[in-house]
């Protein structure tokens, strides 16, 4: 039998890992840090429960609207909000606080949803959770091997999209290198739309998931938000393999950290789990600036020779 723990720690770093991803990916395209990004997954929280409790489906249904939704949602921000800023030279700050502003009525509509389900159709909308609509495989919850496998796939496909099919490495390029990509006949504004899509996508499918283990209100999404971009800069801004990387290990490391400290010291610190992601991440900034993939690890294992 695998401790709870374990199963905690596990699906809790691969549905960080896959949020981390997407943060990193927008990023890499507006340069601008996406403090809506949590607000994607806290949607599509309640598609699962819309799926669920009022269509009576599966819950791993939810995965494909949760993905559209998702995606949806990040395109609206990106098309109708930082892209009129960008082509009027909005600076980054200006930018940022767009995605906060956005965030803000984002998290109202979720309230609203929240309030609708609870008045229309009885349901708890608030402190809610999924697990007993969950299936068991080899006596394990089945989101123990779906949210990790899911995860993995994502990060494959991305790579397998980014590098092997034609749209993909045009949009790679566009990434790298926006103005010789213009030049040569990209449609940079097509392949940033569509990479806002895929990273509101993986959050959809992240939100979608997070009911079957945690307990979800409309504010998850800004609870989540901290180790999102903690995960993200200890693997790198700049690399989505990296992020992918990093969601593992601060997942990891926050939930099996916070765990190891409350049996030392007490269970009064384990509200304090926050402070994890924020102290790793606090580390990375000062040792490694341009987080895991920015170190020369061949060069580091040289001098330690």
């Amino acid at each position: 039998m695998i401790p709870p723990i374990i199963m905690d720690a596990v699906i809790f770093a691969s549905l960080l890992s896959m949020l981390s991803t997407g943060l990193t990916l927008t990023y890499m395209t507006t340069k601008v840090p996406n403090f809506a990004h949590g607000d994607f997954a806290g949607l599509t929280t309640y598609i699962s429960l819309v799926v669920v409790e009022v269509l009576g489906l599966n819950p791993y249904i939810g995965i494909v609207p949760g993905f559209l939704v998702g995606g949806l949602t990040a395109l609206i921000l990106y098309l109708f909000v930082l892209k009129p800023l960008l082509d009027r030279g909005a600076t980054y700050v200006i930018l940022m606080i767009a995605t906060i502003a956005f965030d803000m009525i984002l998290f109202s509509a979720i309230n609203i949803l929240a309030d609708y389900l609870s008045n229309a159709y009885k349901l708890v909308t608030k402190l809610f959770i999924l697990r007993s609509y969950d299936f068991e495989l080899l006596g394990q919850p089945g989101v123990f091997l779906a949210a990790p496998l899911m995860a993995f796939l994502m990060v494959a496909s991305l790579y397998f999209f980014l590098n092997k099919t034609k749209f993909g490495i045009a949009m790679k390029a566009a990434i790298e290198n926006p103005s010789l990509a213009g030049v040569v006949g990209i449609n940079v504004n097509l392949t940033y739309a569509v990479s806002w899509f895929i990273s509101g996508g993986l959050a959809g499918i992240a939100g979608a998931l997070i009911p079957l283990w945690l307990m979800c209100n409309p504010d998850i999404g800004m609870r989540l938000i901290v180790s999102i971009f903690a995960a993200s800069i200890v693997g790198g801004l700049t690399n989505i393999y990296g992020a992918f990387v990093g969601g593992l290990l601060i997942g990891l490391a926050e939930v099996l950290g916070t765990r190891y400290l409350s049996s030392i010291i007490g269970s009064w610190i384990i509200p304090y789990r926050p402070v994890i992601p924020l102290a790793i991440m606090s580390l990375t900034l000062l040792f490694a600036p341009r987080g895991l993939t920015g170190v020369s690890w061949r060069r580091l294992f040289k001098r330690g020779e």
